[in-house]
């Protein structure tokens, strides 16, 4: 058997490790933490991993895995996509670019964060527009519309609301690294960014990371403290339909939510008229009392199915993990942490890397039970 990938990083687990060590710490703990203590960050995976599967090999109906999956009328190659991540350029040096590059090469759609290290427009350009947007609401009306006519322009086609962050998890670790709002430059950090030489070169390469899609819109002379009042005013992560409203009145694309986390939202997503909903608890960093999101998937998929496109993040790891979720019925899986671990560990090759890896773990499930396509996953769950 061949392998597409560096067979010395064959699992997560091995990309976790290394990435550890290429990191610096506080980058590895702002991607690595949940919030407060870390409960829920640990459940997502924990009860999705408590999905069993079961194989039918007597099935004379099977005749190969195929992961082809349509989303929005697009068919892209597998059932998984990136997650948005903020900060991606401080956990690894032009992350978003290499991302968004891997992404596109292998036909899987790419979530560019409004509060990422790349501009809308640079990912637009390398993905084609074909890259998906994440909006962190603006307070101000006119700034929210200048960032759509961007996308517009930019050739964008997919939005995603983000409602999952009204306020700021508790994340001691970034309290403690200075990686709150406003961000500080701390003895710590310098030292621990001067223990990890390749990260310091990739830095030095590509520039100190910012909010480059907010460039636009911020003083040049802005400091440190001056940033994060910034953010803290521009900003605000409380949705309500009135918002919505406006922005479905806007966008003329397709339209998702992210966040969904219980039946009513779920419901609510609907009524308003959104295209899709991810289920997410932002990857545990918000509510660690929450529940887990396959919970949260088996309660509404066969409820609004057929109504919006049902997706999912957080808690999703591996590619048994996108089969887990699917068979719960997800219909599309998203990742975060996952792409991140291995970029850290693989740098530029990170990308290619994980996408060929997911996909090899994922067929082989689907192989091993005889499923022919993702969408028939449900039938090989035990129930």
């Amino acid at each position: 058997m061949s392998f597409p990938f560096d067979t010395n990083y064959a699992s997560l687990e091995l990309l976790i490790e290394k990435a550890k060590k290429k990191m610096p710490r506080f980058a590895f703990e702002y991607l690595d933490g949940g919030c407060n203590e870390n409960i829920n960050r640990d459940r997502n995976t924990s009860e999705l991993r408590d999905v069993l599967l079961r194989p039918q090999y007597l099935n004379n109906n099977y005749s190969e895995a195929n992961m082809e999956t349509e989303l929005f009328g697009v068919k892209y190659s597998a059932p998984f996509g990136i997650s948005p991540v903020g900060l991606q350029g401080l956990m690894w040096p032009n992350a978003p670019e290499i991302l968004a590059k891997a992404a596109f090469k292998h036909n899987i759609p790419f979530i560019l964060s409004t509060v990422t290290t790349s501009s809308l427009e640079r990912i637009a350009e390398l993905t084609e527009g074909k890259a998906w947007y994440q909006l962190y609401h603006p307070r101000e009306e006119w700034l929210r519309d200048d960032i759509l006519d961007r996308c517009e322009a930019s050739g964008y086609d997919v939005l995603c609301v983000l409602s999952d962050v009204p306020t700021f998890g508790y994340r001691a670790k970034e309290i403690r690294n200075g990686l709150a709002m406003p961000p500080q430059l701390n003895f710590r950090n310098v030292s621990q960014a001067l223990a990890r030489p390749e990260w310091c070169l990739e830095i030095l390469k590509h520039g100190v990371p910012s909010f480059k899609t907010m460039e636009k819109y911020m003083d040049k002379n802005m400091n440190v403290k001056q940033l994060g009042q910034f953010m803290n005013s521009t900003f605000s992560g409380r949705l309500n339909s009135d918002r919505i409203k406006a922005i479905r009145d806007k966008w003329k694309g397709k339209l998702v939510i992210k966040g969904v986390a219980s039946d009513e939202d779920a419901a609510e997503a609907v009524r308003l008229g959104f295209d899709g909903m991810i289920i997410s608890n932002h990857g545990g960093r918000q509510l660690d009392a929450g529940e887990s999101t396959i919970a949260v998937v088996k309660e509404i998929s066969e409820k609004y199915k057929g109504q919006i496109k049902i997706m999912m993040d957080s808690g999703v790891r591996t590619g048994p993990d996108v089969a887990r979720a699917l068979s719960c019925g997800a219909e599309f899986t998203f990742m975060g942490r996952t792409f991140m671990y291995a970029v850290g560990a693989l740098g530029d090759k990170g990308g290619d890397h994980i996408i060929e890896m997911l996909k090899m773990q994922f067929r082989q499930v689907m192989e091993q039970v005889c499923c022919d396509t993702p969408e028939e996953l449900q039938n090989f769950r035990v129930k």
